[in-house]
């Protein structure tokens, strides 16, 4: 599952020049209502795309669904798409990710590219071949493999995120730092994510996805060492379910990082990984991150919502992916709901809630 990765602060140049070495039969935009304008402008700066047709879908999680995904398909076809067609993505990872799985499965599957204009987007959704849609309340529960022919991401586009947003995709440079090492830690703690230096912040953001891409080449399919990419995401699912089901949805990164703390408690209690490094990591996620809204009685739903997890074998055992140490990874855990239950309580007392 080999992926074009272009890192770079010169996106409209990125993107003729591959569009310059590619054969296709039209090229349609996906843009959701936040990331049209970024598309127009690129079409104005970018000659292979002054003649796209542009697909526009909702913007938020929420509208990463069927009915959109619909649209999408529906549109492509109306417009003579082909086979030989090519669809860009210009967005974060709600249209990554529904863009991509639309790719996958018009006509048996067309090329795509990705241009995530969010950190999420360029540091998780935009790379790997995950693609798909949340069905039945549940997140990215449909789905398919497929990458995405290139991706182009600069940190350009950041400039105008809200913290909320960077601190979300900043969660999952986070984890990829623990899955690699030490020292890949240490200077993703150490960097200043409330006022960022977005020059530097490209080639932490280089190292991060790389991390992604070497486990992703190792392991497409997630049959053995991919499921590192899982770390802190059992809980980080269940804390979102709940959220969306009281109407209070969170950023998925902010969920990530909380899960993280989870799966770093879990991984001292089964591997003892170091209690030093969990505090570090855990002052980091209290001094950038809102605080879950979570109390004991909502440990049962929390712990029930994991058994739907798409990595377990079947709902009496919660999977996990759990670390000895940074960079020391051991996948097919699995956890009690007591402990995952104390789990929870020890995450609500690191984070002080």
């Amino acid at each position: 599952m080999s992926q074009n990765i272009i890192f770079t602060n010169r996106p409209d140049e990125a993107i003729e020049n591959t569009l310059n070495t590619m054969d296709y039969a039209g090229i349609w935009i996906l843009a959701d209502t936040n990331t049209m304008a970024m598309a127009r402008s690129l079409q104005s700066t970018c000659p292979s795309l002054s003649d796209a047709k542009t697909i526009e879908i909702e913007a938020g999680d929420n509208h990463k669904s069927l009915t959109q995904l619909s649209h999408v398909w529906q549109q492509l076809s109306e417009e003579g798409a082909s086979r030989h067609s090519l669809l860009i993505n210009i967005g974060g990872g709600m249209v990554t990710d529904l863009g991509g799985f639309a790719a996958a499965t018009f006509k048996r599957g067309i090329r795509f590219i990705n241009i995530p204009t969010t950190l999420l987007g360029a540091v998780d959704a935009a790379v790997g071949g995950k693609t798909g849609i949340n069905f039945a309340g549940l997140k990215n529960e449909i789905g398919a493999f497929a990458p995405a022919h290139t991706v182009v991401i600069s940190t350009n586009w950041f400039s105008t995120l809200p913290h909320a947003e960077l601190t979300s995709g900043y969660a999952e440079m986070l984890k990829h730092a623990l899955i690699d090492s030490q020292e890949a830690l240490g200077k993703t703690l150490s960097f200043n994510i409330d006022t960022p230096d977005l020059h530097a912040l490209l080639p932490l953001l280089e190292h991060s996805v790389n991390v992604k891409r070497r486990i992703v080449t190792e392991d497409p399919h997630e049959n053995g060492i991919r499921k590192a990419l899982n770390l802190g995401h059992t809980a980080a699912h269940a804390f979102e379910a709940l959220a969306m089901e009281r109407n209070r949805p969170v950023a998925h990164g902010h969920a990530v990082a909380w899960g993280l703390v989870v799966d770093l408690v879990l991984s001292h209690m089964q591997l003892q990984f170091p209690a030093d490094t969990l505090r570090s990591v855990a002052a980091f996620v209290e001094r950038h991150y809102p605080a879950p809204e979570i109390k004991c009685p909502d440990y049962e739903h929390l712990i029930d919502l994991m058994r739907h997890d798409k990595k377990n074998i079947d709902r009496n055992h919660i999977n996990f992916t759990l670390l000895r140490a940074p960079g020391e990874i051991v996948i097919d855990r699995t956890a009690t709901p007591d402990d995952i239950s104390t789990a929870l309580d020890i995450l609500r007392d690191l984070l002080h809630i």
